[in-house]
């Protein structure tokens, strides 16, 4: 992704070539920071409320102030605007600041969309099966994403695209960036929220997609067996969408392919962002 446009809060719209955070910030020294990210479709960030309460939230677990959201808000319209692209990725970032100043910094940044997603959706995803054991930040978007990133490389070792984080006693609970659902007749079943996951937005909302879709929902906690066996399976994030997962440790899932759910979901939310 190219980054196209960085605001920051206070200081305004600044090169994205610029440095905008200190060495000594928390953030980078201790990882006290939180961000959000989503799509923008037509020029519109798709959700914005929901992504700033979740927001807050994870400010609130990492023992930041809330973000500004008002300042916030008007960063987002400013770096669209300098931006100019009507589809892209905008990231909000929240740190701590200078250790020794604890005046917190806020920069909205947006990047061109990855090149390979719609190559991704026709194709479907490989997993493969990562041991995982949730922090005390589990479900927060802190930027302490090195244990989900080394767990994406251990995926990568094993030629899959990326990775299924499973407990110890083999529950599934999400992928690094996305949650995780799959099909059993005309039933989708995903993780609760009772686990130790994300609360996904795009997770949100196919909640509410689902049913005129002609689908049932389960929530739960499901051993990865469940999946395995599963008819289908996709996960689901601001960036990637609804993305098909066609294999898990190498074998396949239904018939190998991306299935009908993930498609029709998939052009659910389009509708949704209203780019349908």
């Amino acid at each position: 992704m190219t980054l196209l446009a960085v605001v920051e809060l206070g200081r305004g719209l600044v090169s994205p070539e610029a440095p905008v955070v200190h060495a000594d910030d928390e953030g980078v020294l201790r990882g006290r920071a939180v961000f959000e990210t989503l799509r923008v479709y037509g020029g519109r960030p798709f959700r914005l409320l929901a992504h700033l309460d979740r927001f807050d939230v994870s400010a609130a677990r990492v023992g930041l102030p809330p973000p500004e959201r008002e300042a916030f808000t008007a960063a987002v319209a400013e770096a669209l605007a300098a931006a100019g692209a009507a589809d892209a990725v905008l990231r909000l970032l929240w740190t701590a600041g200078r250790e020794e100043l604890h005046r917190p910094v806020g920069l909205a940044l947006v990047s061109s969309l990855p090149p390979d997603l719609d190559e991704l959706h026709v194709r479907g995803l490989r997993l493969a099966a990562v041991p995982w054991s949730p922090g005390p930040l589990a479900g927060a978007k802190s930027t302490s994403y090195a244990a989900n990133l080394a767990a994406r490389d251990a995926a990568a070792r094993r030629d899959a695209d990326d990775a299924l984080l499973v407990a110890a006693d083999r529950t599934v609970l999400e992928a690094p960036t996305a949650n995780v659902w799959w099909r059993e007749h005309d039933r989708l079943l995903t993780p609760t929220l009772e686990l130790p996951i994300l609360a996904g937005v795009t997770r949100a909302a196919l909640l509410e997609l689902a049913p005129a879709a002609g689908y049932a929902l389960e929530e739960g906690s499901f051993p990865l067996e469940r999946l395995l066996a599963a008819e289908e399976a996709f996960l689901s994030s601001s960036v990637r969408e609804v993305m098909p997962v066609v294999a898990v440790d190498g074998l396949p899932v239904g018939s190998g392919t991306p299935g009908p759910a993930a498609a029709v979901l998939q052009r659910a939310l389009r509708e949704a962002a209203g780019t349908l």
